[in-house]
């Protein structure tokens, strides 16, 4: 099971709102706010890397705030 770990940039004084949306997909299994750049991060574990850009894209780029998102995979070594 693929790991993605997404940046994620609101849209000002939206964080709280998309912290709340982004707790409702089970898919994502940590969430903090962040100082910075980003203002969240989401770990979020998918049965594929498939699944985890549909994911990015269809549930967490159409919440109403989110501005922008980096994703970075997992990887084992």
């Amino acid at each position: 099971m693929p790991i993605g770990f997404i940046l994620i940039s609101t849209a000002p004084a939206k964080e709280h709102q998309v912290y709340n949306e982004l707790l409702k997909i089970k898919e994502i299994i940590e969430l903090h706010p962040l100082f910075g750049e980003y203002d969240l991060i989401a770990k979020v574990e998918a049965k594929d890397l498939e699944e985890l850009g549909k994911i990015v894209v269809e549930r967490i780029r159409s919440i109403d705030g989110v501005a922008d998102t980096k994703t970075l995979t997992g990887t084992k070594f």
